[in-house]
């Protein structure tokens, strides 16, 4: 007696993975907001505008671009209104430049925690901000890390996106994040080389410029499930 087989299943047809730039401009998206969030509670405007004055008026000299005033080994803290703790930044010297009207930080660490509970890490030997903290930069071993919350309610170990290069700048009424020099962008298991890029929050885009390079690593392919007899 002979028996008839099933004819075999269709094979699944694969879910086409999302592009990676896509997937990087989604991270930036909240990544950025993040970032700038932190450099303005650094207290520049704070600190400049009430430095003490000179309780005596003396002529007018030219301006040189010498400090008129240092902190060495510094931290600022900005609390939120719930009490819980968004802004650290330390450093180990902080100098205003009166000719200027900008501040110098060497040694510049920032942590930096998001309504969410997510957290932005950065340092840098160097960091320069003008009077409003509207233009920001990070100078040498610029090293940013964003955490994402974990289940137990702490920030991940392991950074969800890393940002690393010489050099890193923040305009902040703009919402640009950009860098003139090369720059590495690692994430979700994936490493972008970039000679060079920008990050328009205001309009979504990101653009890479020179020479750039990605290497990705894809997921392991599931098991495909065997024909029924």
């Amino acid at each position: 007696m002979a028996a008839s087989l099933a004819p075999p299943r269709a094979a699944a047809t694969p879910r086409r993975p999302q592009p990676w730039i896509w997937r990087l401009q989604s991270l930036l998206t909240s990544y950025l907001p993040l970032l700038l969030m932190a450099f303005l509670a650094t207290g520049t405007w704070w600190l400049v505008k009430n430095t003490p004055g000179q309780d005596e008026e003396r002529e007018a000299a030219p301006a040189r671009h010498e400090p008129d005033y240092r902190m060495r080994d510094f931290e600022l803290r900005r609390i939120g209104a719930d009490g819980r703790l968004r802004v650290r930044i330390e450093g180990a010297e902080m100098r205003h430049y009166p000719d200027t009207d900008t501040l110098e930080i060497d040694g510049v660490r920032l942590r930096a925690f998001a309504p969410d509970g997510s957290l932005t890490l950065a340092t840098a030997r160097r960091a320069t901000s003008n009077a409003d903290a509207s233009d920001l930069q990070l100078l040498g071993d610029v090293r940013v890390t964003r955490h994402l919350l974990g289940p137990g309610g702490e920030p991940l170990a392991q950074p969800q996106l890393v940002v690393s290069g010489e050099f890193l700048q923040a305009l902040v009424n703009e919402e640009l994040l950009r860098s003139h020099l090369p720059a590495v962008l690692s994430y979700s298991g994936g490493e972008v080389h970039a000679q060079s890029f920008e990050y328009d929050h205001l309009h979504g885009k990101l653009r890479f410029a020179g020479h750039t390079t990605g290497r990705f690593e894809m997921p392991p392919a599931r098991n495909s499930k065997g024909r029924g007899r």
